[in-house]
């Protein structure tokens, strides 16, 4: 192993730290990253086992957004978690991050509203909780990408059906051989929906008041902790984000009540997007996330646009207990290796991020590779 460059030397980022019942061997976690390489039936495979496995020293893998149903579809040739061959093809992947002495918790996701009839059975008209349009965006189909429609909104008593569909994905991702679960609240879908005034229009109990909005959250978070144990599951929130349309007038108070209700469930930690995704980290009119990781009793996981010095930084102040890189990881399977170094990295071919094969997926180099 090469000797760390000056400037991580005094630093904590790369050491092992406690995760729920896990000792993580650094601070590190791969983010989750859509990559659309599943069949169309959702089913993940050996490529990729390769890739996670290629990837398999961060401290911790959150697998790839992965659909909790068939309605909770969004995108094409995403995988799913809820059906047997689903659950067969990701045992290939737990094994062989195993197989390398990695951990890897799968994120449960429902896209709500960021649908397409295309990609829906039946030809269904995605649901939400408001038959609130995300405007200027588009489905990502099998026939190329197609403005999203109007969604039809949930019934009430439809609501409990969603939660079920959580629990039985959580169920699915125990039997697959996962160490966790993390629960997709961010970023524009279904349970942020629920959370932002700006798409939840609803007057029933999931609906106006902050205890309503916050409601199918929390439900959720029982539902899961039902099934796995609360260390064992942690849950994504992007307060500031503008992605696929969402936000809320005043997200502040939404997100603290948030906390002060699933606090008492113990969950191993809060991935939270700083800022608008893949973009600014400090968006107008928004509040200051610290106080988020103040009120959470577990660990604080920071993302958006991490760069290695602000990585340093984060754990110097001790603003975040692990840091995630996202996109660095796509072409820089041994990336912890190379932050620890100093090592320059590779730039991603962005023509391949989503749908494809092997290529910009499983063959970029290590840097032992690129020495030989």
């Amino acid at each position: 192993m090469n000797a760390p460059s000056p400037k991580v030397a005094s630093t904590d980022l790369f050491d092992p730290v406690q995760l729920g019942p896990y000792t993580l061997s650094n601070r590190i976690v791969m983010a989750p990253l859509t990559r659309s390489r599943a069949d169309d039936q959702g089913v993940p495979g050996e490529l990729q086992a390769t890739y996670y496995s290629q990837r398999a020293s961060a401290g911790l893998i959150v697998s790839e957004a992965t659909n909790i149903s068939a309605q909770g579809k969004g995108y094409i040739r995403t995988p799913g978690i809820w059906t047997k061959e689903q659950v067969e093809g990701w045992k290939l992947t737990t094994k062989a991050v195993h197989d390398k002495g990695g951990k890897i918790f799968l994120q449960l996701w429902h896209v709500g509203r960021v649908s397409h009839p295309d990609i829906q059975p039946g030809g269904a008209i995605p649901v939400a909780p408001s038959a609130v349009r995300a405007e200027n965006q588009q489905a990502y189909t099998y026939e190329g990408f197609k403005p999203l429609v109007t969604p039809r909104a949930l019934e009430t008593d439809e609501i409990p059906g969603i939660v079920k569909d959580y629990a039985h994905a959580a169920e699915c991702a125990k039997e697959a051989g996962f160490d966790g679960v993390e629960i997709h609240s961010a970023n524009g879908y279904l349970l942020q929906q629920f959370l932002s005034d700006k798409t939840n229009k609803r007057t029933d109990r999931y609906g106006g008041s902050i205890e309503n909005r916050t409601r199918i959250v929390v439900e959720v978070v029982d539902a899961v902790t039902k099934v796995w144990d609360s260390k064992r599951v942690g849950i994504r929130l992007s307060p500031l984000t503008k992605f696929a349309d969402i936000g809320d007038s005043n997200p502040e108070p939404v997100y603290l009540s948030l906390i002060e209700q699933i606090n008492p469930y113990g969950l191993a930690y809060i991935h939270v997007i700083e800022g608008d995704t893949q973009g600014e980290r400090q968006p107008a009119g928004g509040f200051d996330l610290q106080k988020l990781r103040h009120a959470f009793k577990g660990l604080y996981m920071a993302n958006n646009n991490y760069t290695l010095d602000l990585a340093l930084e984060a754990r110097a102040k001790n603003l975040a207990d692990l840091i995630c890189f996202g996109r660095p990881f796509i072409s820089n399977p041994d990336l912890v290796e190379r932050l620890r170094t100093g090592a320059p990295l590779t730039p991603p071919d962005t023509n391949t991020f989503y749908a494809g094969d092997e290529k910009g997926y499983i063959d970029y180099p290590t840097m032992d590779r690129l020495a030989g």
